[in-house]
This record gives C-alpha cells, sequence and structure tokens, in this order.
C-alpha cells in the first residue's frame, strides 16, 4: 500500500514536469531573468533598492554595497553564515534568523524529497514504464540532478538540514561561551575554574533545562542552596566513614596562617578511599602548648572512634612530638608519625644554620634579590636580560624557597653578570650606591657562583623528595625510603 502511493505521487510530479519542459521548450521562448525587477518573487528581495539605470544591479538596504548576483548569495550574505558571500555585518538580528529560518525549511523540505526519490528508486517492486520515464528525464534540469548536485544534497557528513543546524548552533555557542568568559572576566574568577569538573557538569544541566532557565536569586545561593550542598556533603562522609569502619584511617593536622593574622588549624582525614576535610580549629586565642595540642588531637579521635583510627600525622615541631607521645601513651592503638615534608624541611634549614658555606652563599643571594625587588627600574632591567624571568618563582611546594631561589639564580647567571656589566648599569644612579657597587661585586665573583653550586649539588637531592611527599597527585610512602636512601 505504501509504495503504491509512492508511485501515484511520483507520476503525478512526472506529469507536472513533463509539461513545464514542454512549456519552456518552444522555439522562441520569451527569456526572462529570474532577478529582473517583475521576476523576483522570493521574500529576500524586499531587502534590497533596484540601482537606477541599472536592471540588473541592486543596492542592499543595511550595509548599502551594490551587487548583480541572485537571490541565493543574497540570503547566503543576510543570513551570515560566512559561505558564498561575505556577511552582512549591520542586518538586524531578527532579519538574520529569519533568513536562517528558511534556509531551515528548505532543508527540510528539500531532504523529504530526496528521501522520497531514493525510495522509489530503490524500491524492487517498481514499474518497467516508470523507470524508462526515470532515464530519459535525467539532466540538468531534472529534481534528481537538483537534488543529488544541489546546495542542500545529502553528503559524507550529513544532510542539509544538520548542516543549517550545526551552523545555528556554532554561532549560539560563540555567544554563550563569550557571555560565559565576560562573567569570569567581570568577577575576576581565576581561569583554571573551568578544569573543575563540577563547571561541565553544570553547564550540561543549564543544557538539558533549555531555554528561560531563572538564574537563583542571591538568598538562593547563600542559604537554599548551601543547605542543601552542606547536607549532600554530610552524606558523602557517611560513604567515607564507612570505608574508616573497614580499613582505618590517618587523621592529619595542618598549621596556617590566614589573611586576617589568625591562626588556623585543620583536621583532614585519610585513607585509600581519598581525603577529606573533617574541622578547623582556630587557635589564636591560646598558646599551642603539648598539652593543648594533646588535648584537641584527642577530640578528634574521640569524633572520628579510635578503634578507625591508625596514625596521627602532624608537624615536627617540639610541641607536636610531644603531644603525639602524649597521645599514644593515651590510647595504646595508635601511632603518631612526623610529617616528612616538614622533617626534610628542617634538615634544609639546618643546613643553612650549621653549613658555614650554605649560610654564607644563602645570604648573598638574598641581598641581590632583595636589592633588585625592592626597586621598579632594576625589575624593568632584569626582565630586559633574562627575557621576562625572574629570580624568584612560585615555589612548586611550601618549603625549600632558599634552594629554589639559588636554582634561579644559577639558571639566570648570565643574564645578571650581562646586566651588571651592560651600559644600563653603568648610567644607572644604582652604580654610584654602596648596596648597589656591593651587589655587582656578589654577582661578579666567580667564588659565589661556585659556592651556589656546591650548595645546589648537597640540596636539590632532598628537594627532589621534598616536591614528591608534598605533593597531592599520588601517595608518597610507597617510595619514600628508596629516594631517601
Amino acid at each position: 500500500m505504501f509504495e503504491f502511493i509512492l508511485d501515484d505521487k511520483f507520476q503525478d510530479y512526472l506529469l507536472i514536469l513533463d509539461k513545464k519542459m514542454s512549456t519552456t521548450g518552444s522555439s522562441n521562448p520569451k527569456v526572462t531573468r529570474k532577478n529582473a525587477s517583475g521576476n523576483r518573487y522570493d521574500m529576500g528581495w524586499q531587502y534590497t533598492i533596484d540601482v537606477e539605470n541599472n536592471s540588473r544591479k541592486v543596492q542592499y538596504k543595511f550595509c548599502s554595497k551594490i551587487f548583480s548576483g541572485g537571490i541565493f548569495r543574497f540570503k547566503h550574505h543576510l543570513a551570515c553564515t560566512h559561505k558564498n558571500m561575505e556577511p552582512c555585518l549591520k542586518v538586524p538580528d531578527d532579519t538574520r534568523k529569519e533568513i536562517l529560518e528558511i534556509w531551515v525549511k528548505n532543508a527540510e523540505a528539500t531532504e523529504r524529497k530526496r528521501k522520497i526519490i531514493n525510495s522509489i528508486d530503490d524500491s524492487e517492486n517498481k514499474n518497467d514504464e516508470i523507470q524508462q520515464v526515470i532515464s530519459k528525464q535525467k539532466g540538468k534540469n531534472t529534481m534528481d540532478t537538483f537534488m543529488t548536485k544541489g546546495k542542500w544534497s545529502s553528503s559524507a557528513t550529513g544532510s542539509g538540514q544538520t548542516t543549517i543546524n550545526q551552523m545555528l548552533k556554532r554561532e549560539l555557542r560563540e555567544d554563550c561561551c563569550q557571555q560565559i568568559a565576560r562573567f569570569f572576566y567581570a568577577c575576576a574568577i581565576p581561569f583554571n575554574c573551568v578544569k573543575h569538573p563540577e563547571f561541565a557538569k553544570m553547564l550540561e544541566l543549564v543544557g538539558k533545562f533549555g531555554s528561560g532557565l531563572k538564574p537563583p536569586s542571591y538568598h538562593d545561593i547563600r542559604v537554599k542552596y548551601l543547605k542543601k550542598e552542606v547536607t549532600h556533603t554530610m552524606e558523602l562522609l557517611e560513604e567515607y566513614k564507612a570505608e574508616w569502619k573497614k580499613i582505618g584511617c590517618s587523621i592529619m593536622s595542618d598549621g596556617w596562617i590566614d589573611k586576617k593574622r589568625r591562626s588556623i588549624c585543620n583536621f583532614l582525614v585519610n585513607n585509600p578511599k581519598g581525603t577529606v576535610f573533617f574541622t578547623s580549629i582556630d587557635t589564636s586565642d591560646f598558646s599551642k602548648t603539648a598539652d593543648k595540642v594533646c588535648e584537641m588531637l584527642d577530640a578528634i579521635v574521640e569524633k572520628v572512634r579510635e578503634e578507625n583510627v591508625v596514625q596521627v600525622v602532624n608537624d615536627n615541631a617540639a610541641n607536636y612530638k610531644a603531644a603525639g607521645e602524649m597521645l599514644i601513651e593515651k590510647r595504646k592503638r595508635l601511632y603518631w608519625t612526623p610529617c616528612a615534608a616538614h622533617c626534610i624541611d628542617f634538615m634544609l634549614e639546618d643546613f643553612e644554620k650549621k653549613l658555614k658555606v650554605h649560610a654564607t652563599t644563602i645570604r648573598k643571594a638574598r641581598r641581590i634579590s632583595t636589592y633588585i625587588y625592592s626597586r621598579t627600574l632594576l625589575i624593568s632591567m632584569l626582565r630586559q636580560f633574562t627575557k621576562g624571568r625572574d629570580l624568584i618563582r612560585p615555589a612548586i611546594t611550601r618549603f625549600a624557597t632558599t634552594y629554589l631561589t639559588l636554582s634561579c639564580l644559577s639558571e639566570l647567571k648570565g643574564a645578571l653578570m650581562t646586566m651588571f656589566t651592560s651600559n644600563s648599569w653603568k648610567s644607572s644612579r644604582f652604580v654610584s650606591q654602596q648596596d648597589g657597587r656591593r651587589v655587582q661585586q656578589t654577582v661578579l665573583d666567580s667564588r659565589f657562583w661556585k659556592n651556589i653550586i656546591r650548595c645546589l649539588k648537597a640540596a636539590l637531592l632532598l628537594v627532589k623528595v621534598l616536591r614528591l611527599v608534598d605533593s597531592d597527585e599520588k601517595p608518597a610512602m610507597g617510595f619514600i625510603y628508596v629516594e631517601m636512601d
């Protein structure tokens, strides 16, 4: 039944096509250009103005350009598709969207016709007479040729409809991305936030909702959804607590000072499932004696439950060490473990305090960096010779910044020596100052650079281990003993 209906429609189409071809095939046809002023039926022509004394050219209404092409290229110009024609920069958005919608509708209609013709061509029960008519009618004026070679025919990448949709989505995506970027710029949000997985999840849910999404209000963010997030976090914490009961966990404490100069002590719980923040205590109001530290650690162990705790990890300072010994004396099942990164940092500090060559070299290096970075003109001069590099760089770890600075000085040795022997330095006012001459003598002293190499050879192996144990990328205890050996 389905094939019979298709055959009837196709026969009607062939009859109309034959009638049209017989009419246009007369001996003396009257030829009329399809873009002539009396033969413009496409709605795109309403956006043009006829050029006086020239029936073959028209003028764009929006950008005032004059052209002599067909309506096909002109509509690409209005739709700003960047195909066959440069886009119009002054076309209104509603007009551009209207033209793009027409492209989509035409592409969909053309695609439907192509599918009907292909279905007929592929049918095994075709009438022999229809097959003969099809073979005769194939030519440059037939629908088959238009659908095969036309602008909106299917290709290896998909149908014409898909191409138009991709075009619309590409422009819409550019606008969306520009607005997202503008939000980042206006609110001074760090760019690396786009790497966070929650950012991608947020945009995915917004896309699923579609247009008309009402954003959350200030009160929603501050109260409603914050409470929900706290509840969600506590539910996740319950999953971690279940793992603590199965395989145990480690309690870690870390002290720091915030921007308000408050002393904060954070407590975290770690096990193979991951590390979670447990709580924090403001220690600004009391002295962190061994008894007080032991009291804090004991309270955290009580909350986590003693049977789940394997060890307590904290700094290797004297008060924390004494507190750890007091804690394991009270709770026999626990171990106290000093922080490996803090221990190695103490070793590097001992290098500076107890080895004369290290102390002297580090003092001179600090004098150089302090002198340069306290003067704006010298910073500018330095970056000209070092090609933008600095003597002090942000450390990958929180410790060993002294030896990392020595490493930077060693790498920039040539640039520094060139700078302090250049005409820019000799013509500056700093060369006549006592501090400036002292820094110049230090930079040009070959013994100073030899001592830097000696210090780095002694310390860089420890710095390498320090980077490993202070990194958050992977657990360090599996290789810490081998690296220390």
